[in-house]
């Protein structure tokens, strides 16, 4: 419907000789903060310079020439045109669009470019804690938002299996934990990282033993120590497989630290011979300084190298091998820095692709009582986390209903991830979470389990609309039916603006925002058994598709009963 208003402000403006072109136009349209504001308004102050007039002069000039065959009412108020859109060509135009295109309502079918979105970046041998749940849940749903909005995604996981940690966890568990079974629990294995990590810290010295071992690694000289390697990470490997499935997250590639040394070393070698890279006490850096990104170091004085020159090997591996057209990276809002200067390097290096690489900065998630370290073991284990939500999930069920084991459970498992994700998808992606979970498991209010509800609450009427006069009108559509029907309308824009932003955070609120006009409506109007009921279910029934694709881009899946 955005369009409309587009075709008639284009049209007019030709007429008052202003040059603006669709998409400019488009911009400039607002949704007032009110429904008494109209549908839809547009802003004149940008013209008065060129038309040397008020901006309420022309706003009241542009709006008595626009054709009303379209609106119930077109009106200047002040500096804005505000657009009124008839109730009967919306809901007749809207709800039938939402029905016949279903799942694919919003989709934007022109294919665009090929796009790689590398997230989560796992470290074997670590815990996979809360904080890591917002990197994921972001990636993923970016992934889906641009994909629907009409890219080619490639969903990419870096993980580090080589590097100080992993020698640090293998350190230890040969020296103190070497007669324990090797088991795939990730708690397990955090908690053998944690004890190494408490170790070094009581006694530095011991340093010296876990950086021989890392070199070993490196060189793959001690087959004893490739072989607890190698079982190892695949017990972290498959333990975080298991973890993703539950998060509605995929990859279709994965990229590995170990893989990247060689390469890494021979683009070390091409940039320091072009005096890109430098020696300095030893080791291997790039100054950049005069850019105001300090020192990156690319190889320590021993000859190990350091994940800024993997990441160099990567980023050439993304392009040359995959004929990927952007490169998004969606990593810790700590690692800002690293990735600045990894930009500046392959910018020196004549990277061709240098234009082509997004960071996407996550900050952490905190408690109310501070923020968690996987080094110190001052952390929330994912697993540990994700059952006490269940717990509490269970409770807030069997308030409501008595139903069977296997389905409590579902049930629940599907809440507490609702919960969790939605939490950190609702928010800037730049800013810190305060995670509280009381608030976070409330059925009503910005929650995951609220949309849930909301969803399972409009399934419920229209599995009980059996029988009756199905008749439609589009005739005597009250305000908030209408106002409904609206934001339904605006769902593509939403989706578009979340995949031009890259803020999944706009799904999310719209989800909640249509949510609220639901409930309202439904608080207010019956619909079985009403004079309209036709329409009324078709109202029902597009707004639960519009939900549930709009909870799909965010990578949480509905509920039919709660």
């Amino acid at each position: 419907m955005k369009g409309l208003i587009v075709k008639h402000i284009e049209k007019e403006l030709k007429e008052l000789k202003v040059k603006l072109g669709k998409e400019e136009i488009e911009k400039l349209i607002e949704i007032p903060p009110s429904p008494e504001f109209g549908d839809y308004a547009f802003p004149c102050f940008v013209f008065v310079k060129e038309l040397k007039k008020s901006s309420n002069e022309i706003a009241k000039n542009l709006a008595e020439r626009i054709v009303k065959d379209d609106f119930e009412k077109v009106e200047a108020r002040g500096a804005y045109v505000n657009f009124f859109l008839d109730r009967e060509v919306l809901a007749n135009r809207i709800l039938k669009e939402i029905v016949e295109e279903k799942d694919d309502y919003g989709k934007e079918n022109r294919k665009k470019k090929k796009i790689m979105i590398e997230f989560y970046q796992a470290n074997t041998h670590k815990a996979f804690h809360v904080g890591h749940i917002r990197g994921t849940s972001l990636g993923e749903s970016l992934s889906r938002i641009l994909e629907f909005y009409g890219y080619e995604i490639i969903r990419a996981n870096y993980e580090g299996d080589k590097g100080m940690h992993v020698a640090k966890w293998i350190w230890c568990y040969q020296k103190f934990h070497g007669e324990e079974r090797l088991i795939e629990n990730e708690t397990w294995i955090a908690n053998v990282y944690i004890d190494a990590v408490k170790r070094l810290t009581e006694n530095p010295e011991l340093e010296k033993e876990v950086e021989e071992i890392n070199r070993k690694l490196e060189t793959r000289e001690d087959k004893t120590l490739n072989e607890l390697w190698e079982k190892t990470r695949n017990l972290s490997l498959n333990s975080f497989e298991k973890i993703y499935q539950e998060l509605n997250a995929k990859f279709d590639v994965y990229f590995f630290e170990s893989e990247m040394e060689e390469k890494g070393k021979k683009i070390v070698d091409k940039i320091f011979n072009k005096r890109v890279a430098h020696l300095s006490d030893g080791a291997l850096i790039v100054n950049l300084e005069e850019h105001g990104l300090g020192i990156w170091v690319l190889l320590r004085k021993d000859g190990t190298i350091l994940y800024s020159a993997k990441d160099l090997a990567l980023a050439e591996i993304k392009f040359k091998k995959f004929k990927i057209d952007k490169a998004i990276y969606v990593v810790g809002a700590q690692q800002r820095l690293h990735f600045m200067q990894l930009f500046k390097t392959l910018e020196l290096m004549k990277f061709k692709s240098k234009d082509k690489l997004i960071y996407v900065p996550v900050s952490e998630v905190r408690f109310p009582w501070g923020k968690m370290s996987s080094r110190t073991g001052e952390n929330i284990l994912y697993s540990d986390f994700k059952n006490e939500l269940i717990e509490y999930a269970k409770k807030e069920i069997e308030e409501r209903e008595k139903i069977g084991k296997d389905e409590l459970e579902k049930r629940a498992l599907r809440i507490a991830i609702a919960a969790m994700k939605y939490s950190m998808l609702k928010q800037d992606t730049d800013k810190p979470i305060i995670f509280v979970k009381e608030e976070a498991m409330k059925f009503e209010g910005n929650t995951g389990p609220y949309l849930l509800y909301s969803y399972a609450r409009a399934r419920s009427i229209l599995r009980k609309s059996v029988g009756g006069n199905r008749e439609i009108s589009f005739e005597k559509i009250h305000d908030i039916e209408k106002n409904l029907i609206s934001g339904l309308g605006r769902f593509p824009e939403i989706v578009e603006q979340a995949g031009k932003t890259l803020q999944p955070a706009l799904i999310a609120n719209y989800c909640y925002e249509i949510s609220k006009k639901f409930n309202e409506f439904y608080h207010l109007h019956k619909v079985i058994g009403s004079e309209n009921v036709g329409f009324r279910l078709l109202l029902v029934r597009g707004f639960t598709q519009v939900l549930k694709n709009g909870l799909n881009l965010l990578g949480i899946d509905v509920l039919e009963k709660m």
